[in-house]
């Protein structure tokens, strides 16, 4: 297959994986109304179909991700892709709530196979400098699909079912699969494929778990021993992970990754610009409809600009990119997002519906600005056997930040009623903090060490950080 070909299927598997994935999220809070009474469930089972599906995510990426560096990123994905439509499949066919959680985690757990290979595919495939477009193309596709999800799901489950939404994975899964299976990795120079670290993995593990757990039952539960307990677990099993990590010679993520300033602001900016718009999308919501009295169609609606400046967005966000550099399109994509979210906490029950569009318009040209750019640097920062890694840590930093925004944005509702001014208000500080750490992306010109490195430093081995071009 010559290079350009593969290049193409290339996209188009990274593309559709990420919308399958993303797809089957936005379908599934569709269908669990549906699905709860099919079942004769309780509401806390039912939120298990989420919970554990992002426990096992988030647990899972990074070490993931360093299964694809080492067995190659198609492979891994093809595996991934198999694994997450026969459970799409199998719930659909499951006879109570639960199979349905067991089965969630089971996706959750090839959901995290596939992910990190979507990146890890692209960088192998394109030069560092021509990695913007695509990874633009990919946020638009998972934009997309966030705005056709509820449509989709509803529709389906409206017509047949909630079964339905689970059997619409299946084919595309198998498909992207097989695809998958006919593009070869690019060959693996010796010493490129680093150790598994399974120590490492099962650390990283625990503290992503024991985070993410505190931060999905916290607003439910308030503070209890067993929620204060989590914290202190993942701060524990954190501190040990570096520790280990920093005393092996094949770490599970490179010290050039571990120790960035550079990947660890695109990373920071990522959670800060995740959790203030997915913790705005939680309280408008509530703020829609109850305040206003609008259903969730006039409420979807509401929010549509948000959706198209995710599509059409993204490949501006790419061209600003490669004009502008990581550091003045992050910083000036986190301020439009700061405004979004100052602009409708000032909303009340005398805001237009322009005003009120605005704010949605604004938080989409600053988020998918935001995806595009942070993700090249993160990516581009990781030599080609370590995409994968590097992959898993964008994903992860992808899950965590809605869960802390959402987190975030019940605790203060619950403490201040349904008023958006508070809550949007805390979440405005997050976002300044997220535009503070994008001032240390690097500049214009700013090109990823693995181009600069010196003659005889192996492709897989740590990279040296991003030089900024002031």
């Amino acid at each position: 297959m010559n290079p350009s070909a593969r290049r193409r299927l290339t996209l188009a598997n990274s593309v559709v994986g990420a919308v399958i994935v993303a797809l089957d999220g936005t379908v599934l809070t569709v269908a669990q109304p549906t699905l709860r009474r099919d079942l004769d469930a309780s509401f806390a089972q039912v939120q298990w179909t989420s919970t554990g599906y992002l426990i096992a995510v988030a647990g899972l990426l990074v070490f993931a991700g360093r299964l694809g560096d080492r067995y190659g990123h198609q492979q891994v994905f093809a595996v991934g892709m198999v694994g997450f439509g026969a459970a799409s499949a199998g719930i659909g066919l499951a006879p109570g709530i639960g199979w349905v959680i067991g089965l969630r985690v089971a996706q959750g757990v090839f959901g995290a196979l596939s992910q990190p290979a979507t990146l890890g595919m692209l960088r192998a495939a394109y030069p560092p400098d021509r990695l913007g477009m695509p990874i633009a193309l990919r946020t638009s596709a998972i934009g997309l699909a966030a705005a056709a999800g509820p449509l989709v799901g509803g529709a389906l489950v409206t017509q047949l079912g909630w079964r339905a939404v689970f059997f619409l994975n299946v084919v595309p899964a198998l498909v992207m699969a097989a695809l998958a299976l006919t593009v070869r990795d690019a060959p693996r120079t010796k010493g490129s494929a680093a150790g598994l670290d399974l120590p490492g993995a099962a650390l990283l593990a625990v503290a992503l778990v024991a985070l993410v757990r505190t931060l999905v039952v916290l607003p439910e539960t308030g503070l209890t021993a067993a929620t204060a307990l989590g914290p202190l677990v993942a701060t524990v099993a954190a501190a040990a992970f570096v520790r280990h990590e920093r005393r092996l010679a094949s770490p599970l993520v490179p010290p050039g990754l571990l120790g960035s300033p550079t990947v660890g602001a695109a990373l920071g900016t990522l959670v800060c610009a995740s959790a203030a718009l997915f913790g705005t999308l939680f309280v408008s919501t509530y703020y829609l409809q109850d305040v206003l009295g609008l259903d969730p169609l006039q409420s979807s609606l509401r929010a549509l600009p948000l959706a198209v400046m995710m599509v059409l967005g993204a490949p501006v966000s790419a061209a600003l990119l490669r004009r502008y550099g990581p550091r003045r399109t992050t910083g000036t994509a986190m301020l439009l997002l700061l405004l979004g979210v100052l602009l409708l906490s000032r909303l009340d029950r005398a805001s237009t519906d322009l005003t009120i569009g605005a704010g949605f318009l604004l938080l989409g040209a600053g988020f998918v600005a935001v995806m595009v750019s942070a993700t090249a640097v993160v990516v581009r920062c990781a030599s080609t056997g370590s995409a994968g890694v590097a992959g898993g840590l964008q994903q992860t930093a992808m899950n965590i930040g809605p869960t802390v925004g959402v987190a975030v944005a019940t605790t203060v509702v619950g403490l201040t009623g349904v008023d958006m001014g508070p809550a949007l208000t805390v979440l405005a500080a997050l976002t300044t903090v997220g535009a503070l750490s994008a001032l240390r992306l690097p500049g214009r010109g700013g090109a990823p060490a693995d181009e600069r490195r010196p003659a005889g430093h192996a492709p897989g081995d740590a990279v040296g950080e991003v030089r900024t071009r002031r």
